[in-house]
Formats: C-alpha cells, structure tokens, sequence
C-alpha cells in the first residue's frame, strides 16, 4: 500500500484551499503555494449550487456560507426590454437535492476557506511564482503535487503535456462588478437580461447587495484599458431596464473588473506520475455553465476521498480522471452551447433552463456525490 501523507497543491483558488482543508481533516501534511501576494478574489461573485453545498457541508462550512450569503429562490429571464421571459423555480431544484443554493460574493467565499484552512494550521505561502524546475523539486519532496492554479497560466498543466494546452478565447467579455442597492429590490431573484449578442445577468446576495456581469460579443484585446470597457459597457446597456440602470450607477468602481472569458477542451489526462491538475487547471468551463466553483470544489471532495481509501496512488489518479471527466466535460459543453446561443452569429433567445426540469437538473448537479 502506498502511504500518500504529504501533499504539495500550487493555486490557492476554490479547489486548492478546499483541497487543503479536506486533505488536512483527514490527516495529511499540506503545503499550499500561490503565486500571489493574498488569495484572491476575481469575479466578484459565484452561485454555490447544491452539490457545491454538498462539499461545504461535509468541510463542515455549510452554515457559515449560509450566513454570509444569499438564497436565491428563482432565476428569472428578460429580454432587452424588460418583458420576462420565463422563470425557474431554484427551491425546487434545492428540495429534490436535499441541499440549499446560495449565492455569494467571491472574496466572502474564499475569506471563508481560508479562515478554515488557518483554523487548521495550514499557511498559505504567497508569492510563490512556479517554473517547471520548481514542479520537478516538488516531485521529490512530497508524495503527490497538485496543480490547482488556474485555467489561464497553469504551469502545473504545462508540465504534463508535451505541447503547450492553451485555453480557448470564446469570443465574449464579462465586465463584472458589485453594487450595493436597497433592499428587496431583486426579490431574491437572480435576473438574466439577454439580447442578441449580449447579456446582463445580476445576482443578489442579502441586504441589497448584488454581484453582476455584463457580456457581450468582443475581439480579444488585452491592450485596451479598463476604464475604456467601462464606458463602452455603460453605452451598450444605456435603454436596457430599470433594474440594470441601477447596479450600473451604483458599483463600487474597485469591484470592476474585465475577464476575457476562455475555457478548455476536455483533456485525455489529468496526471503523470505524482502530478495531478484540478479545477479550472483540469477542466475550466464557461461562466455560462454556472458550474465553475461546484466542479472545483467537487473535485476536492472526490480526490479526499480517494485518498483516504488508502490505495496506491497510480489507482488513486486514474479513478479520479474516471470518476470527474464526463461530468466535468458534461459542464464545460453546457457552458459553450448556451453561449453559442447567446453570444454567437445567431442568437437565440431561450432560456438557460430551456426543456431541463428540476429533476433532471438535480440529477445531473448531484450526480457522484453519495450520502456518506
């Protein structure tokens, strides 16, 4: 048998702190590396679905993230013009999972893991920039590295592939911020707002605390400065409802980012060796999917669990690549075709839930995830 105890994770994002945790509760020795200065907390703000609450529940952070979130009971879609369009009901989908939907502002998130993980003991050591020498040295001192750093610049990815796997520009921006309205003006309501070509999704937390993003179809463009986004941003979306009118006068402007959003194709491994990727390293989907965070923290839970199992590490990776890979790439197909519909040359305007029901959405989210 093959006694995996000490573990190397780069990226301290949603799958490596959460990682960390799981690892640490069950008695490993965890060495957590990230690239920057403070974890991080781009993208304002994520929906945690209930098979991402599943994991929390079993980090035993259920309640916590309960109480610094919101609880979404419908998503709602409108046109351009305001005139909705259709409606799903997400207390369905949280009663046939049995766990609840929250929604939360990402640097509350990850405040969140990361208070837990010093509750353990474990430090995060910021500033830790890798190169493929420093994965090599890795490899020798720990029984397994895991590369959790990210869909963009994963060098953890770059070191099992040959040729260099480049994420996929998809070909829209999310201009993506937070504002702070009165209360109950959303009425826990998560409100999608589609026209062709372009998109304006807003999400509520509590007290009247939102996060949003505005997308639309953009070559990429790095060079171009934010604050040039911005004001094409605010002419796009000028005669577009009330409610987008309000969060667009109200963000706070050190909330606003730009994301040229990329994913990536299904990969025919995640591992050579003692290397293992997850999350968005592994298999990044869209925003569109909603499933970003869920799958990270899916993946956490999964490998833990595996790792617990006491197995040699060969059979560890390989189950997990066989456990993960349809329904991470079931999510990262989702994520494209409701951009294509979106965000392509022909535009359609249907609802993201269009034909799914409760209980097939349900289904699919807590699929894997046993109650054990």
């Amino acid at each position: 048998m093959n006694n995996i105890n000490r573990i190397a994770i780069v990226g301290a994002g949603v799958a490596g702190i959460a990682l960390a945790i799981l690892a640490s509760q069950q008695g490993c020795q965890v060495s957590l590396y990230e690239r920057d200065s403070q974890v991080s907390s781009i993208g304002a703000g994520v929906t945690l679905w209930p098979n991402a609450m599943f994991v929390l529940q079993k980090m035993g952070l259920e309640e916590e993230i309960k109480r610094v979130g919101g609880k979404p009971r419908f998503m709602r879609q409108f046109d351009q013009a305001g005139v909705q369009q259709g409606e799903f009901d997400i207390e369905a989908v949280n009663l046939l999972s049995g766990f609840p939907s929250v929604t939360i502002l990402r640097r509350d998130l990850m405040n969140t893991l990361a208070k837990a993980l010093n509750g353990l003991g474990v430090e995060i050591h910021f500033g830790h920039s890798m190169t493929a020498r420093d994965i090599d040295g890795l490899k020798q001192d720990f029984d397994l590295v895991v590369g959790a750093d990210g869909r963009m610049n994963s060098v953890v990815r770059q070191t099992l592939y040959e040729e260099e796997v480049s994420p996929r520009y998809q070909g829209f921006i999310n201009i993506v911020g937070i504002s702070q309205l009165e209360e109950g003006v959303f009425d826990n309501a998560i409100h999608d707002f589609r026209g062709p070509g372009e998109r304006f999704g807003i999400v509520p937390v509590k007290a009247g605390l939102c996060f949003w993003a505005g997308a639309w179809s953009a070559h990429l463009d790095k060079e171009r400065p934010l604050f040039a986004w911005s004001a094409e941003m605010h002419q796009r979306f000028m005669n577009w409802p009330d409610s987008v009118q309000k969060v667009l006068k109200s963000y706070d402007q050190a909330t606003l980012n730009r994301i040229f959003v990329h994913d990536l194709d299904p990969l025919p491994y995640w591992h050579q060796d003692n290397v293992l990727i997850i999350g968005d390293a592994a298999h990044a989907p869209l925003p569109t999917s909603g499933q970003g965070a869920c799958q990270a923290l899916e993946d956490s839970w999964h490998l833990a669990r595996l790792l617990e199992a006491h197995a040699e590490l060969d059979s560890v990776l390989t189950g997990f690549y066989q456990q993960r890979i349809a329904k991470t790439s079931a999510a990262q197909t989702v994520g494209r075709q409701l951009a294509q519909r979106i965000f392509g040359d022909h535009s359609e305007r249907k609802s993201s839930t269009s034909g799914i029901t409760a209980e097939q959405l349900s289904q699919f989210w807590m699929q894997g995830l046993e109650m054990k």
